[in-house]
C-alpha cells in the first residue's frame, strides 16, 4: 500500500545526526528526504505537529504472537493492533507456542498464511533450532526467515524441545554460511526443578531459577560464537552477573550481541506481592540492584536493546486466583507497552530520546538484518514512524488494552511518553482517538538471504 506524498514537520525530530528541527518528505512508502523547516517542496500536503517528537517506529524483534494454534492466547490481529498503539511498526514473531512451531519450511508456510492481511504493521518470523531439524534450516533461510531460536533449557511447551550442545555444533556452521543470527534463550541447567515450599511467594519462583543458570549459558554460547564465526544473541537478558562474560566478547571483537526487556528494567523481585503470577516470566525478574546494573549495562553498551518479550496467555494459565508461581504460565504482556515503560525509567536516569532510537529501533533492526530499512529517518528508509509526546503521562486501565487479553502488570501504573500516530511505509497504522484503520502490514523478509518465498 503506497504512503502517497507528503511532508511531516516537527521541532524535534530524532534523526541518526541528533534532535533536531525538519521537515521529513514522504514519497510512495519511503523517506524522501530529511529538509530544514520551509525547504520541502512546495505544493505538498504539510502535516505540522509541532514540538511533539518524530522518531523511528519501534522496531521489536522478541515478541510471540501464538497463531496459528493458541489463537486464543494471542493473535496477529490483535498482538499488531496492540503493537502500533505503542509505537511499532516492525514485529518479529517467536517460532515457539504456535503449533506448529516454525521448525520446518511447511510451517514456515502455515505460520505466513496466518498472518497475511491480518497486520497493522509489518512482520517478520524467526525459525527454530530444535534437536533433528538441521536440515530445514537452509530451506527455511531461502524461504525468509529472520534467523533461529534455540532453548537451551525447557522452552515451556513440548512441540519445541531444547538443544544441546551437540544439536548446535550441527547448526551453527550453517547459520554463520548463511549469515543468520542465533538468538538463544539462555538458561543452562542439569537440575531443573519447579520452585520449592510456599509456591505463593515469589521468593520461591526467583529461588528456582538463580542467576547461574543464565551466566553458565551465556559462557557456552561465547565459546560457541568463538568457534563458529556466525552472529549469537541472547534474549532477555536478566542476570547482570553475566555482564562481565559479555563485555569481554565484546572487546574481543566476537559478532555477540544482547537484549534486555521492559520488565526487567521496570519491576523488581523485592516489590513482586506474593500471588502475583501475572508478573512471573523465565528467566525471572530478579533484584533491585540487579535492575540497576542492568540500565548500567545499557549505558556502557554490553547490552544493545530492549524489547517486548511478549509473551500472553490466557489469563486461567496465570492462575490468579490461585497465585501459584509453579503452576502458572511464565510469560508477560507488554506491546503496547514496552516504549512508554522503558522511555519512563530513561527519564528516571537522565536518558534521552537519541539512546531511546539507538535502543529499541537502530539496533533491533541491526540484529534483523533492516539497518537503513527500519528504525532509522535516513533517506531511501521505508518511512515508518510515529509522533510521540515524551512529557504526557497517562496510565493504562484494562479498557484501554488492546492486547487479546487485558491482563498486564503495567496496569494502574503513570508511565511517560504518549503515542500520538503510527505511520507504516507513510500510511497511518494507529491515530490516537481515532478507530482502527485497514491493516497494512507486509512480510519483511531478511535481505540478501531469501531465494523462495513460494
Amino acid at each position: 500500500m503506497s504512503g502517497g506524498h507528503w511532508v511531516l514537520v516537527s521541532r524535534r525530530v530524532v534523526t541518526d545526526s541528533g534532535v533536531r528541527e525538519a521537515a521529513i518528505v514522504i514519497r510512495e512508502g519511503k523517506v524522501a528526504a530529511v529538509l530544514p523547516p520551509g525547504s520541502a517542496p512546495a505544493g505538498l500536503p504539510v502535516r505540522d505537529v509541532g514540538n511533539k517528537v518524530v522518531m523511528p517506529g519501534v522496531v521489536d524483534c522478541h515478541a510471540h504472537i501464538n497463531e496459528p494454534g493458541r489463537t486464543e492466547w494471542e493473535g496477529f490481529d490483535t498482538a499488531t493492533r496492540a503493537a502500533a498503539a505503542g509505537g511499532i511498526t516492525t514485529v518479529v514473531d517467536m517460532p515457539l507456542n504456535s503449533i506448529p512451531a516454525t521448525t520446518s519450511l511447511q510451517a514456515l508456510r502455515t505460520k505466513a498464511a496466518s498472518a497475511e492481511g491480518h497486520c497493522a504493521i509489518d512482520y517478520g518470523f524467526w525459525g527454530g533450532v530444535i534437536p533433528g531439524n538441521a536440515g530445514e534450516l537452509e530451506a527455511m533461510v531461502d524461504a525468509g526467515v529472520t534467523g533461529f531460536k534455540c532453548f537451551l533449557i525447557h522452552s515451556g511447551v513440548d512441540e519445541f524441545p531444547h538443544v544441546t550442545r551437540e544439536d548446535l555444533e550441527r547448526a551453527m556452521p550453517i547459520l554463520a554460511r548463511r549469515g543468520v543470527p542465533l538468538i538463544v534463550h539462555a538458561e543452562l541447567t542439569p537440575d531443573e526443578r519447579p520452585p520449592q515450599g510456599d509456591t505463593r511467594t515469589y521468593r520461591s519462583y526467583l529461588e528456582s531459577r538463580p542467576r547461574r543458570w543464565e551466566d553458565d549459558a551465556i559462557r557456552m554460547m561465547v565459546e560457541l560464537c568463538r568457534e563458529h564465526g556466525g552472529q549469537v544473541h541472547i534474549v532477555h537478558l536478566s542476570s547482570s552477573d553475566a555482564l562481565p562474560d559479555i563485555a569481554a566478547a565484546k572487546r574481543e571483537g566476537l559478532p555477540f550481541s544482547v537484549e534486555t526487556c521492559p520488565h526487567y528494567l521496570t519491576f523488581d523481585a523485592e516489590h513482586i506481592p506474593d500471588g502475583a503470577t501475572h508478573l512471573k516470566c523465565a528467566p525471572p525478574i530478579r533484584e533491585a540492584e540487579n535492575r540497576e546494573a542492568l540500565w548500567a549495562g545499557l549505558a556502557r553498551g554490553d547490552i544493545d536493546m530492549v524489547v517486548s518479550d511478549h509473551s500472553p496467555c490466557t489469563p486461567s494459565l496465570k492462575h490468579l486466583d490461585r497465585g501459584d508461581f509453579g503452576a502458572a504460565w511464565g510469560g508477560i504482556a507488554s506491546l503496547q507497552f514496552s516504549l512508554p515503560a522503558v522511555w519512563t525509567g530513561m527519564r528516571e536516569r537522565g536518558h534521552g530520546l537519541e539512546q531511546l532510537v539507538q535502543w529499541m529501533c537502530r539496533h533491533p533492526a541491526r540484529l534483523v538484518g533492516l539497518s537503513g530499512v527500519k528504525g532509522t529517518l535516513t533517506p531511501g528508509a521505508d518511512a515508518d514512524l510515529l509522533i510521540f509526546d515524551p512529557e504526557a503521562t497517562f496510565t493504562p486501565e484494562p479498557s484501554g488494552v488492546l492486547h487479546r487479553h487485558p491482563l498486564t502488570p503495567y496496569t494502574g501504573r503513570t508511565l511517560y511518553g504518549v503515542v500520538e500516530g503510527t505511520f507504516v511505509r507513510g500510511v497511518p497504522a494507529f491515530t490516537r482517538g481515532e478507530g482502527t484503520p485497514p491493516p497494512v502490514g507486509q512480510w519483511v523478509r531478511r535481505p540478501g538471504t531469501a531465494r523462495s518465498v513460494k
